[in-house]
C-alpha cells in the first residue's frame, strides 16, 4: 500500500507513527499543498523509518504520478478542503488534519464529493486515541458516571512563534476550528447527544504580533436532551510550563464526575467513597485504526460523519463568536 503526504504543517507525525508499525506501507512521494511549505521535515522524518520518498513541487503530479492509496493532507488549514476534494475525486483515501474545512462552503462541496467517491474519510482527531481519553471514555461508557448532565473541555497551548499561516484567518480558519476543535469532539464523543445552539466569544488582543489569529476563546453549547458543555481555549500556557498543552475534560452526571487532567483519569462516583484514579489502558494511533478501515479490517473510531459534524460545529461556534450571538443548529 502507497501513501503520500502533501504539506508539512499539521500532524503527519501520526501517520508517520502508524506507517512504524506496518511493513507493508511505502512512502511513495511527498508534496507541499500550499505554496511555501518546506517539506524537509517530512523528507527527514520518511527517511528515518527506511523509506526514500520522490519529492514532487506540485501534489497533482505526484497524485498522477505515484498513484497512493491514501494521502495524508496536512498543508496551511484553510486549504484542507481543496486539496481533500482532489484526493477524493481520484478515489485515494484522505487522512485529513482537521479542520477539514474552514468555511461553509467548502465543506458542503467536500461532503458533496465524499459522499460520490467511495474513498475513505478521516480527520486527525488523534487525541481520543491517547491512553488517558480512550480510559475515560470506556469509563463513560460503561455507565460509571450514569447519564452525562454537563460537561466542560479545556484546551490551552503555548503560542511560542507560529508559521506565518496562522496570522490570517484565510490560511489559518481561526483558533476554534483549529485548537478548539479536539475540546468540541470531546464533547460530541462522550456524550453522544446532538449541538443545538452555541453562544461564543474570542480574542486575538494580546496575540504577540500574530495577525488574526486568536489566543483566547470560550464556548457554550446546548445539546439534545438538556445536556450542557463548554470549551475553553487558549494560547496562554507559559513557555516555561512542563508541557506544550493542558488537555482537561471534566464530565459530570447522575452517578458520579469523571475528571482528565495532567494525562490522568479521576473518578468519584456512588460506588467507592473517595476519589480514584484511574489505571490506563495501552496508547492506540489513530492511523493504525484508520489503514484498518481502508483495509475492510474495521470501522475507524473516527468516522467521516465524525469529520464533518465537528467541523460544522466548529463553524459555527467561530460565527457566533464573529457576530457575537447565538447561533442555532
Amino acid at each position: 500500500m502507497k501513501v503520500a503526504f502533501i504539506g508539512s504543517s499539521g500532524h503527519y507525525n501520526y501517520a508517520m507513527e502508524g506507517i512504524r508499525e506496518d511493513r507493508n506501507i511505502s512512502i511513495a512521494g511527498i508534496a507541499p499543498g500550499s505554496e511555501g511549505e518546506d517539506m524537509s521535515a517530512v523528507y527527514r522524518a520518511a527517511c528515518a523509518l527506511g523509506h526514500a520518498p520522490r519529492v514532487f513541487d506540485d501534489y497533482m503530479s505526484m497524485l498522477d504520478e505515484v498513484e497512493p492509496d491514501i494521502a495524508v493532507i496536512n498543508c496551511f488549514f484553510g486549504h484542507h478542503a481543496k486539496v481533500a476534494m482532489q484526493v477524493l475525486k481520484q478515489g485515494i483515501h484522505a487522512f485529513v488534519e482537521k479542520p477539514v474545512a474552514t468555511t461553509f462552503e467548502e465543506l458542503e462541496e467536500l461532503k458533496e464529493v465524499y459522499s460520490q467517491s467511495k474513498a475513505h474519510l478521516a480527520a486527525m482527531f488523534g487525541i481520543r486515541y491517547t491512553a488517558h481519553f480512550m480510559t475515560a471514555w470506556k469509563m463513560v461508557k460503561s455507565g460509571a458516571v450514569g447519564q452525562i448532565r454537563l460537561m466542560n473541555a479545556q484546551k490551552s497551548y503555548k503560542l511560542g512563534r507560529r508559521s506565518e499561516f496562522f496570522k490570517s484567518r484565510s490560511t489559518y480558519g481561526g483558533t476554534i476550528p483549529w485548537v478548539g476543535s479536539h475540546a468540541i469532539d470531546w464533547l460530541y464523543w462522550f456524550s453522544g447527544e446532538k449541538f443545538e445552539s452555541v453562544f461564543a466569544s474570542h480574542s486575538a488582543r494580546c496575540n504577540r504580533d500574530h495577525g488574526e489569529l486568536e489566543v483566547s476563546a470560550l464556548c457554550h453549547f446546548v445539546l439534545s436532551n438538556q445536556v450542557f458543555g463548554s470549551g475553553s481555549i487558549d494560547y496562554l500556557r507559559p513557555k516555561e510550563a512542563p508541557s506544550h498543552d493542558d488537555d482537561r475534560l471534566r464530565i459530570a452526571g447522575t452517578r458520579g464526575i469523571l475528571e482528565v487532567r495532567g494525562s490522568k483519569v479521576y473518578l468519584i462516583n456512588d460506588e467507592i467513597d473517595g476519589i480514584r484514579e484511574i489505571p490506563l489502558l495501552p496508547e492506540q494511533n489513530i492511523f493504525v485504526d484508520f489503514l484498518k478501515q481502508v483495509r475492510e479490517q474495521g470501522k475507524c473510531l473516527i468516522s467521516a460523519h465524525d469529520s464533518f459534524y465537528v467541523t460544522e460545529v466548529c463553524l459555527k461556534a467561530r460565527q457566533s463568536a464573529d457576530e457575537k450571538r447565538i447561533i442555532w443548529f
